[in-house]
C-alpha cells in the first residue's frame, strides 16, 4: 500500500495519460449531467412548486395541460370525494413576453393558479404577476410592466419566485381571471368556460391514502385522469425521452471510464510482473498488491474528478445563457461515486493476473 502511494508521489508522470483521459470523461459526465438537470428543472419547475398530492386532467387530454379542461361541475364532484382537503384551479398560456428595454421577445408561461405553496405566494391582484427569476435574468425588475403575447396584454411584476418555469419558459404567475384575460386576448381558440380550468391541483387530508383518493376522484367524475405530482412531471412533453437519452449516454461514458482504467492498469501490471514477484517472494500477499492498485486507481480518479470539476465550473461561466446548463450538488456527488466505482472495478480487472503470479517462475523469466 505504501509502495503504491510512494509511486504516485515520486512518479506522477506515469499516471498523466490515464488521468488526462479521465479528466475529459469527468468533464463530459458533468456537462451531460448539468445539461440534463437544466432541461429537467427548467421544464418541470411549475409542476414541482405546486405542493400537490394529485393533478386532475380531463381523460381525453392525454395528460397535457394545454389540451385539458376541468369544468366547474366536475370540480364540485371532486371536492365531494372523501379525503380531498383542497382543490385549486391551474391553467397555462405559452406566449412571448416583451420586457421593457429588452432587445427581443422572450419565452414565457403565464400560469393562472389559486393555491399557494411553500415556494409560491398567494395569487397577486388582477393585472399583476409573480415572475420567475429567469425573467429577472432577462432584464425584468419589480415594478416593470411586461407585455404578453401578440395582443400585448400588460402585466405588472410585483415579485420574483424561484424555479417555477414550464417547458424552459419563464413563469408569470397570475390570479385566474388575469390568466383568462391573457388567454382570451391571445389564444381565443383555447379559452375555457367561466369556472373551468385546464386542470386541478388536489391536496388530500393528512393520513389519507393518497392513491386511493386519486382513484376515487376518477371514479366519481367518470371523465378525468388524476396523476400524482411525480407522474404529472413525467408526462411533461420531452421529460421521459430526455432522461432516457441522457442517462444512456452517461452510462456509456461511465463504462468507457472503467474501460480506460482497466486497460491502463492491466498494462501497468504487465510491466510490474517482476516487481510483484519479488514482493510476493518476500512475503507480500496478493491482497496487498491489488489493494495498492485499487488505491492508485481511486487517487487518479479523484484527481481527475477535481480537475474535471474545476474545468466544468469554468465552462459554466462562458456557456451562452440559452443553454440550460445547471450543475447540481447531487449531480457532482453521483458523478464522483460513479467514477470511483469505475476506478475500483477497472483496477480489479488486474486481480486475476496478480493472484496467478508465481514468484519463482516470474523472477526466473525476468532473469
Amino acid at each position: 500500500m505504501r509502495l503504491a502511494v510512494r509511486e504516485l508521489l515520486r512518479r506522477p508522470g506515469r499516471f498523466t495519460v490515464v488521468g488526462g483521459a479521465l479528466t475529459v470523461l469527468v468533464l463530459l459526465l458533468l456537462f451531460l449531467g448539468g445539461l440534463l438537470d437544466g432541461l429537467y428543472l427548467n421544464s418541470s419547475g411549475a409542476v414541482r412548486t405546486l405542493d400537490a398530492d394529485g393533478i386532475v386532467f380531463s381523460d381525453d387530454a392525454r395528460q397535457s395541460f394545454l389540451r385539458s379542461e376541468i369544468t366547474a361541475e366536475q370540480r364540485a364532484e371532486i371536492e365531494e370525494v372523501d379525503g380531498v382537503a383542497a382543490t385549486g384551479g391551474l391553467g397555462f398560456a405559452l406566449l412571448g413576453v416583451q420586457i421593457p428595454d429588452g432587445d427581443e421577445v422572450v419565452d414565457g408561461a403565464v400560469v393562472g393558479y389559486e393555491l399557494a405553496s411553500d415556494e409560491l405566494p398567494e395569487p397577486p391582484a388582477p393585472g399583476e404577476a409573480h415572475a420567475d427569476r429567469q425573467l429577472e435574468d432577462e432584464g425584468a425588475s419589480v415594478g416593470d410592466t411586461v407585455l404578453v403575447g401578440p395582443a400585448e396584454v400588460p402585466l405588472t411584476i410585483v415579485g420574483f419566485v424561484d424555479d417555477t418555469n414550464y417547458l424552459q419558459q419563464g413563469g408569470l404567475w397570475v390570479e385566474p381571471e388575469t390568466w383568462r384575460s391573457v388567454l382570451a386576448e391571445n389564444r381565443p381558440d383555447a379559452v375555457v368556460a367561466d369556472g373551468s380550468f385546464q386542470s386541478l391541483v388536489v391536496r388530500v387530508d393528512d393520513g389519507a391514502d393518497v392513491e386511493a383518493v386519486l382513484r376515487a376522484i376518477d371514479d366519481a367524475t367518470g371523465a378525468t385522469e388524476t396523476l400524482s405530482q411525480t407522474e404529472a412531471i413525467e408526462a411533461i412533453p420531452g421529460i421521459t425521452e430526455q432522461n432516457a437519452t441522457f442517462t444512456a449516454v452517461i452510462g456509456v461514458t461511465i463504462f468507457v471510464a472503467g474501460l480506460v482504467i482497466a486497460l491502463f492498469f492491466a498494462l501497468l501490471t504487465l510491466e510490474r510482473l517482476g516487481l510483484y514477484a519479488v514482493l510476493k517472494a518476500v512475503g507480500g500477499s496478493s491482497r496487498t498488491l491489488i489493494a495498492g492498485v485499487v488505491v492508485q486507481s481511486v487517487v487518479v480518479a479523484a484527481g481527475a474528478f477535481v480537475l474535471g470539476g474545476l474545468l466544468t465550473l469554468g465552462l459554466l461561466q462562458i456557456v451562452p445563457d440559452g443553454i440550460p446548463l445547471q450543475l447540481e450538488p447531487s449531480r457532482a456527488l453521483s458523478t464522483l461515486a460513479s467514477i470511483t466505482v469505475a476506478a475500483v472495478v477497472g483496477a480489479l480487472v488486474s486481480l486475476r493476473r496478480i493472484v496467478r503470479i508465481d514468484p519463482a517462475s516470474a523472477i526466473g523469466a525476468g532473469a
